[in-house]
């Protein structure tokens, strides 16, 4: 529901600004001024007051009558007046939440021969961080009840507000601005995060639950938001081609706008068809260049949908250009009332490797820590492995670390790990060479040099990525070989303390090494090798006297969104 509130920082004005001079009773008035306080407006007036302020009077209680002290009661002569000793209601506004208002000023001019009563009309600012710049939403000024489902309209409040989103706003919606603002004309249109993806006819459907877990065709697809669902539709052999959901010319019928609002269209493509038999063997097919769809064979309803997943590939400016989809087929007997389908939907920047996220933004614990190199003058390039992950050593069953060079194991965020070997030493063996086996067994063949700060971050922004910091401990010898590889992962809390997002923010890897003493012929020694790593949260809260970002200590009124809860 939009109540339509724009929130507004007025910092450093004071409570009262006079926009129109006094206008003295019962003396003569001044001329208006032509100041206006345009300041916050920023191009934009709010609307009309629906309350005149100098006719609202909320010390008038007798009727007909004066009461005594009242400045603002329409009863009261200028006699009445000149017996006044104060005004009992000074001051007379509006909605004290609102940003800027009318303010009638009420005072006694006690040096005037008979006292007088003095009226001003003043433009009122409001101090606090927090009020309303415009009421422009008029349903908001007023409570009205809910409609209630019945059995007649149900069908129609599930239609309008049963899909994932919906628009509240009215018809009428209006700023009341007095000029189109000319940088509308120029305006250029890409997607952004979060925004449904636009065909020609709507938008690029993803169908979820809603109310239960029956599927509704209503939720929209929003540009990188990385989604998977599952939802449950009503077929049978007796409608097998009649239920357009089952078919897969109902996901690849309608192109794609290149950026919202273009005439620039992107046609959705077939990459993959499964065929699913009805025990669950799935065969893929080698060609998808023929539609399959859904028809009866042998009481079998066969070339039904069963799930659909949407690649989209995109540029760094917003712009979508490709589309494809990968679809799994099933079929249904006629026992069957229903069948599970299941979608989702990734996302490829262009000219970028696939990798997979572990998060969004933050890291997800028991997700892969991610990975990477920054060559001179580019972004990060993920080629660590296979999936750009960080990656320690991994134990094997006989624990021999000379059989162990090519395994490795991803660090999972948020867990503890720890992995070995150990290695038989000999007479035989040179230090230097034993050294770079050993090193190249803790490390793996290319270490990375930076690690992902946030489960998302892309490889072009290089600030997001965290640099891995080395140390070295090591006993003076001619001959040293390392032993131990310690990483230490420093992350904390980011955001909303409501939805904190885990972000890695230091990253040290210590290496440590030993002595490798000169045996003698024919005798051997066993040496532990250890790797190991060990998440450390720093989002502790700062302590007292702790110089800090400076906050602003104010909430906001108890009926702030009244009559909305």
């Amino acid at each position: 529901m939009a109540a339509a509130l724009r929130f507004a920082l007025l910092l450093f004005l004071s409570p009262l600004r006079a926009a129109e001079p006094s206008t003295e009773l019962p003396s003569s008035p001044e001329a208006p001024s032509k100041t206006r306080a345009t300041a916050w407006e920023r191009g934009r007036s709010g609307p009309a007051p629906l309350t005149d302020v100098a006719k609202l009077c909320v010390c008038d209680l007798l009727v007909a009558q004066c009461d005594i002290n009242c400045c603002c009661d329409p009863d009261c002569s200028a006699a009445d007046f000149s017996l006044f000793t104060t005004c009992s209601v000074p001051i007379v506004t509006g909605d004290s939440r609102l940003c800027s208002q009318k303010a009638a000023i009420y005072s006694l001019d006690t040096e005037a021969s008979p006292p007088e009563r003095v009226f001003k009309l003043v433009d009122h600012i409001n101090p606090s961080v927090f009020c309303i710049h415009a009421t422009n939403y008029e349903q908001a000024l007023s409570f009205s009840s809910p409609e209630i489902p019945t059995a007649e309209n149900f069908d129609q409040l599930l239609r309008k507000y049963g899909s994932a989103t919906f628009s509240a706003e009215p018809d009428n919606w209006s700023m009341n601005s007095d000029a189109s603002d000319p940088s509308d004309a120029n305006e250029s249109y890409r997607y952004e995060y979060g925004v449904p993806i636009q065909t020609v006819d709507a938008f690029l459907r993803l169908p979820s639950p809603v109310v239960s877990s029956w599927c509704s065709d209503a939720n929209p697809a929003g540009f990188l938001v990385q989604q998977a669902t599952k939802c449950i539709r009503s077929i049978s052999l007796e409608n097998c081609g009649n239920v357009q959901a089952a078919s897969m010319l109902f996901y690849i019928n309608s192109s794609i706008l290149a950026v919202p609002k273009s005439s620039q269209m992107v046609n959705i493509t077939v990459r993959s068809i499964v065929i699913q038999s009805l025990n669950g063997m799935q065969t893929l097919l080698n060609s998808s260049d023929v539609l399959r769809h859904p028809m009866v064979l042998n009481e079998l309803c066969t070339n039904i949908v069963l799930g659909v997943s949407y690649h989209i590939t995109y540029t760094d400016t917003g712009e979508i250009i490709e589309a494809a989809a990968s679809f799994v087929l099933g079929t249904v007997n006629k026992e069957a009332l229903s069948i599970q389908q299941s979608f989702e939907i990734s996302f490829t920047q262009v000219n970028t490797n696939p990798v997979p996220f572990s998060g969004n933004p933050g890291y997800v614990v028991g997700l892969a820590v991610r990975a990477g190199f920054k060559p001179q003058g580019s972004g990060i390039i993920q080629n660590t492995n296979k999936y750009s992950q960080l990656t320690i050593l991994q134990s094997t069953a006989n624990q021999d670390c000379l059989t162990a060079l090519e395994a490795r194991t991803p660090v999972l965020f948020g867990y503890n790990m720890i992995s070995g070997c150990k290695l038989r030493i000999t007479a035989a063996m040179n230090c230097q060479p034993l050294a770079q086996i050993l090193l190249d067994l803790l490390m793996g063949q290319s270490f990375p040099e930076y690690v992902a700060s946030f489960g998302n971050s892309q490889a072009q922004d290089v600030l997001d990525w965290v640099p891995i910091t080395h140390l070295r401990t090591s006993e003076q010898s001619s001959c040293q070989i390392p032993v131990a590889l310690e990483i230490e992962v420093k992350w904390t809390k980011y955001g909303s303390l409501v939805n904190p997002q885990a972000r890695i923010v230091n990253v040290t890897a210590t290496t440590t090494t030993t002595t490798l003493k000169q045996l003698p012929l024919g005798r051997e020694r066993t040496i532990p090798i250890t790797s190991s790593v060990v998440f450390t949260d720093i989002s502790s809260p700062a302590e007292p006297g702790y110089k800090a970002w400076p906050t602003i200590n104010a909430k906001l009124p108890h009926d702030f969104f009244f009559p909305f809860v």
